[in-house]
């Protein structure tokens, strides 16, 4: 017979709770057998659950999860699968770079905000790491011994 899980076995070796995996039970994603009150997983469902904690790590939503791995039923040659896959990472990745973007403004707005509000100047850094090297360098001479006795 092949080798079988128990449901804490799972939840150790993916560092989860049992709630966790029985949720994705509740869900449909998981399927496991039963021995009275104990479930059983099988293979199968160890490298399911694999696969639902790898597309909840890159931001898949449960039914986006539910239809790779509904994929991987239909076409156990994983083609399918790993296509789809490619095009749902290609997505998320636009996103994340498009809210990459709103963030950055975002960021660059509020400096420029701060520093109207405070009269400070403002350096014309396009990049967020130049605007950060520029705020610790100034935040450092603010802090330095003769600056802090002057506000003393």
């Amino acid at each position: 017979m092949s080798e079988t899980y128990g449901i804490a076995e799972l939840a150790r070796e993916f560092d989860v709770t049992t709630r966790t995996i029985r949720f994705y039970e509740d869900k449909g994603l998981l399927a496991p057998l039963r021995e009275g009150q104990r479930r059983v997983y099988a293979p199968r469902d160890r490298v399911r659950l694999r696969l639902i904690m790898r597309g909840k790590r890159l931001g898949f939503s449960l039914d986006e999860i539910r239809q790779l791995i509904d994929l991987y039923d239909v076409d156990p040659s994983e083609v399918m699968q790993l296509r789809h896959f490619l095009d749902k990472i290609h997505e998320h990745k636009e996103t994340l770079v498009g809210q990459q973007k709103d963030i950055a403004e975002t960021l660059a707005e509020m400096e420029r905000i701060e520093a109207a509000i405070g009269g400070w100047p403002q350096a014309p850094f396009n990049v967020k790491t130049d605007s950060d090297a520029n705020f610790k360098r100034m935040l450092h001479e603010a802090m330095s011994e003769e600056n802090i006795a002057a506000v003393r």
